[in-house]
């Protein structure tokens, strides 16, 4: 088994003309500086699909279609990213050169298929049993709607029965062919030292387990049996293709409303899950039973920065998972708590209230976790001072892991007033404690490093490799969405946002600007690299979701391969300079008169060559990330690639007053500072906002907490006010 690989590619995008690519499925004509013809994804009457060759893109003005070679062969001719690829490199003559994989690892990708495609032929098995077998409608069927459970949340959810028999599982999917390797490897069937076979799900109902992407990943299933020595649950174990660490029960079936909510509401078990998802409310997951993991958060904060906990009456078990909701808060998430009514549970809740009674109950009783974790752990302690005084030190930590300063100063100011402690105290501590999270992250980060980035007089951060394994996994970026509810001023911060990557986008390897390595030295530094030091630096964080993807992605994909596209492309246009030159010599000698005139003639002609040549390679690193980011196999970064390369961009007046118009490259050393800073004033604004807001939430008698915002909210107009005095003046010195 073999795989392109990304030189290939690179040759491909390189190589690839998008005019011959269109013109053979749509005849243009040519209009200026682009070619224009008739739309071939909608019924076009006159010409509005436009297509650029300096920019590699095609568009349609009509009805949006359009976007690099490689998508516009994937949506026209339906094809796969690889086999777009395929067609360019037998277009160009390309040689498709693959990595032959290592035995191991063609071994591990051939198991991963084959282990998916067991999982699938057993969630058909059971799904089987259920509906259409005697055992299965009278016990499992029976269950469900014991629970109250309709038909549309078992086909929704893929529930099933397994049958009580030793290894019919077995049996049955050795008949169909598949491997027994891969029967036991997804642990659905296991073999004794004696040789037997035991399917593993026997006499239970069954809760497929699905991956972010859909793919059946593991199940659980819960004996009917009252016999208190067998497992009330089991569960499928680890294996090449599930961690628990990384699934969340009903991900998959909810990520959608999640994003459309804004909001992640997190159960305890796969009935929970079920029953709220039938009474209408659909952004709601499982953590199953266990703490949630680093890998659970961040596959929640893809979807939303809001998390709602619902614990029934008995909140004891809550001590057990604080390491896992600490996790939560650590990575910004804002997170609210509930309690039910005593006896109910989300299960038991949602059966017996409408949709809108649930949702009502959750908005009138959640509330902040750190006041809920505070209650909770201070009902044990009693009178005993070193008890309390423990509790404290652990909210107090807890407040300490949450990144946001103004967060922090909030639940500060709540946990005095509960806690019957100086504010004042618990400040220099949240501090303290702040401080040595902040060192351990970093030292963290600086041992995970792979690369150090010199070019900004400092070091750069790593990219996120967690986050970038996370997206790449996932294969379901085509769901995602503009995160608007993910964050209260997403979508007014949008607009700074996509200003910026629209920067990256067109230029991010463009060398615009000089920096300082650590030894002193001069170096070039790009606009990508320019914004990643900026952004870092101030601890700016994209709120988008889509633009965060995209902005790791531009991240990863700047760097990989880079230095060899750049070299190889050195090496071509170094040879197309010899080959002017060589035939401008020649063409000199024929016409001079004499060695005076030769020489100067030969004077004019390196100069022209030279210039030729360094225009052409700042032209090529201009367009190397664009012309990647439009050609990515991923839906949500190539579709905003594509808008943001293609949309026009309108030179001010300032700038069309003069004789020569200057171009937006030539203006970067103005256009990237600005747009930082103008997102910087957006997220200014933003905390201002929200501090007034809470201005006016205030109590009038407590002097103390309106003084409090009060100086933040002159701390804040100040900052803005230094930061307009930057605004329209910084400029950075173009690269000589």
């Amino acid at each position: 088994m073999k795989k392109i690989n990304s030189a290939t590619v690179q040759r491909i995008l390189d190589a690839t003309d998008i005019v011959e690519v269109v013109s053979d499925f749509v005849a243009l004509k040519r209009k200026g500086a682009n070619y224009w013809g008739l739309c071939p994804f909608h019924n076009d009457r006159s010409p509005s699909f436009s297509v650029s060759k300096a920019r590699g893109l095609c568009k349609c003005f009509s009805c949006g279609e359009g976007g690099s070679a490689v998508s516009f062969l994937m949506k026209l001719e339906h094809l796969n990213y690889n086999e777009a690829l395929r067609y360019l490199a037998r277009k160009y003559n390309i040689e498709i050169k693959e990595r032959e994989m290592t035995p191991e690892e063609e071994k591990l990708e051939t198991a991963r298929d084959n282990m998916f495609a067991v999982n699938e032929f057993a969630l058909r098995h059971f799904e089987k049993n259920l509906l259409e077998t005697p055992e299965g409608r009278d016990i499992g069927l029976s269950y469900f709607r014991h629970r109250g459970i309709n038909e549309q949340m078992i086909s929704k959810f893929h529930l099933g029965y397994a049958m009580d028999e030793r290894d019919l599982l077995y049996r049955t999917a050795i008949e169909r062919g598949y491997s027994e390797e891969y029967v036991l490897a997804t642990g659905l069937s296991t073999r004794t030292d004696d040789g037997r076979v035991f399917d593993r799900f026997r006499g239970r109902v069954i809760y497929p387990v699905h991956s972010l992407s859909g793919k059946v990943v593991a199940f659980g299933g819960r004996t009917l049996r009252s016999d208190k020595s067998m497992a009330k649950y089991v569960n499928s174990p680890e294996s090449e293709i599930y961690s628990k660490r990384r699934e969340l029960y009903g991900m998959y079936q909810a990520k959608q409303a999640i994003a459309k909510e804004g909001k992640c509401i997190i159960v305890e078990g796969y009935m929970d899950v079920i029953s709220m998802h039938q009474a209408g409310i659909c952004n709601v997951v499982a953590s199953s039973g266990t703490a949630l993991t680093v890998e659970q958060v961040r596959l929640i904060k893809r979807f939303t920065n809001n998390v709602t906990l619902i614990y029934d009456a008995d909140a004891a078990g809550i001590k057990a998972s604080l390491r896992g909701i600490e996790l939560l808060l650590q990575d910004g998430l804002d997170i609210k708590v509930l309690l039910l009514p005593p006896g109910e549970d989300p299960d038991s809740y949602s059966q017996t209230h409408s949709s809108t009674e649930v949702t009502d109950f959750i908005k009138a009783n959640e509330t902040d976790f750190i006041t809920f974790m505070a209650r909770i752990l201070l009902k044990d302690v009693g009178d005993d001072p070193t008890a309390r005084a423990n509790v404290i030190t652990r909210i107090v930590k807890t407040i300490a892991l949450i990144p946001n300063e103004i967060t922090r100063s909030v639940f500060v100011q709540e946990c005095s007033r509960i806690l019957f402690i100086s504010e004042d105290v618990l400040q220099r501590q949240v501090g303290k404690y702040f401080n040595e999270f902040a060192q351990k992250s970093r030292e963290e980060r600086q041992r995970e490093a792979t690369f150090t980035d010199t070019t900004s007089g400092g070091a750069v951060p790593p990219p996120d490799m967690d986050a970038m394994r996370a997206d790449e996994e996932a294969e379901a970026a085509p769901d995602r969405s503009p995160a608007d509810g993910v964050n209260p001023h997403a979508q007014f911060l949008r607009k700074y946002e996509m200003a910026l990557m629209q920067l990256v986008a067109r230029y991010g390897n463009y060398a615009f600007a000089e920096g300082v390595d650590e030894q002193g030295d001069t170096v070039p530094m790009t606009v990508l690299e320019f914004i990643e030091s900026d952004l870092y630096a101030d601890g700016i964080e994209l709120v988008n979701q889509d633009l965060a993807h995209f902005y790791t992605n531009a991240r990863r994909l700047s760097r990989e391969g880079w230095d060899e596209a750049y070299r190889h492309e050195q090496e071509r246009l170094a040879q197309v300079r010899a080959e002017e030159f060589n035939a401008g010599v020649e063409d000199i000698r024929a016409k001079a008169v004499d060695l005076g005139s030769i020489t100067a003639m030969e004077r004019t002609l390196t100069e022209s060559v030279d210039a030729r040549y360094t225009s052409a390679l700042e032209d090529y690193s201009a367009d190397y990330l664009s012309r990647l980011l439009c050609s990515s196999p991923d839906d949500v970064v190539r579709n905003l690639a594509t808008e943001m390369v293609i949309e026009r961009h309108t030179l001010s007046k300032v700038h069309t007053k003069y004789a020569k118009v200057q171009t937006e490259r030539e203006l970067l050393g103005e256009l990237v500072p600005r747009t930082l800073h103008e997102l910087k004033d957006a997220i200014l604004n933003t905390r201002i906002l929200d501090a007034r807001q809470r201005l006016a939430q205030c109590d009038q008698n407590d002097i103390e907490s309106i003084f409090a915002v009060m100086r933040e909210l002159k701390e804040l107009e100040e900052i803005r006010s230094s930061l307009a005095k930057l605004i329209g003046d910084r400029v950075i010195a173009p690269r000589k």
